[in-house]
């Protein structure tokens, strides 16, 4: 996900020089490597953003950097990567589809271990979120609950299976719910508190990247979250994706999407249940 530009300066006052030919690399590697379209406007911003790189790695050029980049160094793809991505998230986001996902596994509670995917987990709020909703529902901390919790962001990955957080970051959960499932931190930890184990406990944290030509998951998943991702990809890209999601879903499984989101060009494999959350297209394949 990006946000908006961050850095207005123009070429005068830039440590580095950045071309258009420069950008336009970028967009394609980016594109290339993780399906993100990034718009002209975006400049500025992947100037911000790459710079740290450059600074990094002790090179003193984007041409060199980007031919660096292309020569395919691993943990540098996975640097550039992490640098063009910001993680906007928190928790109970979009909180009008908590209370569908907690109904609809309500009336699957006798049929087996629950099977959810958060597949774009950030730092960690989304699927967090998604284990306290299932506390709510089982009425236990220990329910028979997996989550797969990915992301193409190593770096959030990291923070999200710590599971520790700012207490500013807590301030719109209700006290109720920060006394249930958070433990306060004493000490050089005082101002933060951490998710309480057993939510931890709840959640398997991996890396993947939703443009990859395979997936090494197993479904059927009973829900999958998957929002306010595929805004920065293109229809055809969304599509691509949207497709491969369908063989990991129950025949009756749920699929949330962002707020700002739309499937209508996938009617063919997924139709409108309610607001932004989809049901398969076809419930017979």
């Amino acid at each position: 996900m990006f946000s908006g530009n961050e850095d207005s300066s123009d070429d005068r006052t830039r440590e580095y020089a950045f071309t258009n030919a420069d950008f336009e690399r970028v967009r394609k590697l980016i594109y290339k490597h993780a399906g993100i379209s990034l718009s002209a406007g975006k400049q500025n911003m992947v100037y911000s953003r790459l710079a740290r790189r450059l600074r990094a790695t002790g090179i003193n050029s984007f041409g060199d950097y980007l031919n660096y980049l292309e020569r395919g160094d691993h943990e540098e793809w996975e640097a550039f990567t992490n640098a063009l991505t910001t993680n906007l998230t928190a928790f109970f986001r979009e909180q009008h589809h908590f209370p569908i996902l907690e109904k609809h596994v309500e009336k699957r509670k006798n049929q087996g271990k629950i099977q959810l995917w958060c597949s774009a987990s950030s730092t960690g709020e989304e699927p967090y979120s998604m284990a306290m909703a299932m506390v709510q529902v089982f009425k236990t901390y220990t329910p028979p609950v997996h989550i797969l919790a990915t992301d193409l962001d190593t770096n959030v990955l990291a923070k999200a299976q710590m599971g520790i957080y700012p207490l500013d970051k807590l301030e719109k959960i209700p006290k109720d719910k920060l006394r249930q499932f958070f433990l306060k931190g004493k000490g050089q930890h005082a101002g933060s508190a951490r998710v309480r184990p057993e939510l931890r406990n709840m959640i398997t944290f991996r890396q993947l990247n939703l443009l990859d030509d395979s997936w090494p998951i197993r479904g059927p998943f009973d829900a999958v979250f998957c929002r306010n991702v595929m805004i920065y990809f293109d229809k055809e890209t969304q599509y691509k994706i949207l497709k491969k999601f369908v063989p990991l879903l129950a025949s009756d499984g749920l699929l949330f999407a962002g707020h700002s989101e739309s499937f209508q060009h996938a009617v063919d494999l997924f139709k409108l249940r309610e607001k932004t959350v989809y049901e398969l297209a076809n419930k017979t394949r």
